[in-house]
């Protein structure tokens, strides 16, 4: 405490509340993905990973069952601090009877999530899950079968529905973001006609009659991936614009760009045309590799970014990584907790001084102030937020990670 206290004084006389900023903190959600538990298996059967997704590494524990994947999430939540949300995916659908395929799931399917999230005080989130699956071998909403584009249609409206239910009953909106893999390895013979199938696909989807209030439908964009290195149908630009002219929510993942491309950099250009944007953080390592997330530099400007536009209550952040070769509780625990640290560690910086030196053209105050506040006692203010919130400071939650870890693999076996 006298510790907090010391550097709460020190961060006041550079003009931060820091009761404001923890009261900030504790406010703003950060959904929570599913799939780092598993792998991105999922549980519905319907094919191998695909996509240009990839998973490397083999450390056992995988979670292997719903309940499995409940608990590892259990755990996780017990060692981060904050609010959070979970972030499910289509191919995560609890079938207790007969399985039924992607375009055939109902809101029944998911009962298990959401009796899991109402018990635990959690919004959900959505995605439809446009791979691992025959009928996704290639192309989906932009396939130039339209028996294959129906499918898909289905699929993305039945998404609709569960979204609405997951919204109805654990009151709060729900995030559904669709994101193809659809792109073409090299150089294309048509470039519009798979963007205007899937401009096409994306109207009929949202033709269907639902609340726009408790669903926010977001569309994430990527500028390649494995096996669509020279073309994808759902660039940045086909998405933006999308988004704009049909009044959804766009979404940037910052593995998604050319790695000289910032979506810090971006995002206040976005905030300008939408009221809301969605955020998937991630570390990419020269691609889209969904390494797990650091407390570094990208991430630090994106979170310093949200707090700069004012746009706490504008910009829906969830998490998207996972890695199979550490602890996967530890792999989710690391990249949350850095997120929570990025987001005190922006609402700590003196927003107002900064903005001021910048308006006055007096760059020498403002280069100093960005480089001093590096050195403030930040770790004594995140290691009060982590006591408060009770859970583990420091790096206490690693302990806890290990105990379980060696009754997990006696439980789990591989």
């Amino acid at each position: 405490m006298d510790r907090f206290q010391e550097s709460k004084r020190l961060y006041e006389h550079l003009g931060v509340d820091v009761d404001a900023a923890l009261r900030k903190l504790s406010d703003f959600p950060i959904s929570m993905h599913c799939w780092q538990g598993d792998d991105v298996v999922g549980f519905d059967g319907a094919g191998a990973l695909s996509g240009g997704i990839q998973t490397t590494g083999n450390y056992p524990g995988r979670a292997r069952t719903p309940r499995e994947l409940m608990e590892d999430i259990d755990a996780v939540l017990a060692l981060t601090p904050g609010k959070k949300r979970l972030n499910l995916h289509a191919s995560y659908a609890v079938f207790e009877g007969d399985q039924v395929d992607r375009d055939q799931i109902k809101p029944e399917h998911f009962r298990p999530w959401i009796e899991f999230a109402k018990d635990r005080g959690l919004g959900l989130d959505f995605n439809p899950t446009l791979f691992s699956h025959p009928k996704a071998a290639g192309l989906t909403l932009s396939h130039p079968d339209p028996e294959i584009r129906k499918f898909w249609i289905r699929h993305c409206q039945a998404c609709l529905r569960i979204s609405e239910v997951f919204a109805e009953e654990l009151n709060t909106y729900c995030l559904m973001n669709i994101w193809i893999p659809d792109g073409l390895k090299d150089i294309p013979g048509d470039r519009m006609g798979p963007r205007r199938r899937f401009m096409e696909s994306l109207d009929e989807i949202l033709s269907l009659d639902y609340d726009r209030n408790k669903v926010l439908v977001a569309l994430e964009s990527k500028v390649f991936g494995i096996g669509m290195e020279s073309y994808t149908a759902g660039s940045a630009e086909f998405t933006m614009n999308y988004a704009l002219s049909r009044g959804i929510t766009p979404l940037m993942d910052n593995g998604h760009y050319h790695p000289t491309e910032l979506v810090s950099d971006k995002l206040s250009s976005m905030l300008l045309f939408h009221p809301k944007v969605a955020l998937h953080v991630t570390r990419p390592v020269r691609w889209d590799s969904d390494h797990v997330v650091l407390f570094d530099d990208e991430t630090k400007e994106i979170a310093k970014e949200i707090v700069r536009c004012d746009a706490l209550d504008r910009v829906l952040l969830g998490l998207d990584f996972f890695d199979a070769s550490i602890n996967r509780i530890a792999a989710w625990t690391i990249g949350m907790r850095n997120m929570q640290k990025a987001m005190l560690y922006a609402l700590l910086m003196p927003m107002s001084r900064l903005k001021e030196a910048q308006d006055k053209q007096d760059f020498t105050t403002l280069l100093m102030l960005n480089e001093e506040c590096k050195t403030y006692p930040f770790q004594d203010i995140w290691d009060y937020y982590c006591e408060s919130q009770q859970v583990p400071v420091r790096e206490e939650w690693f302990l806890a990670v290990r105990q379980r870890e060696a009754a997990l693999l006696r439980q789990r076996g591989d």
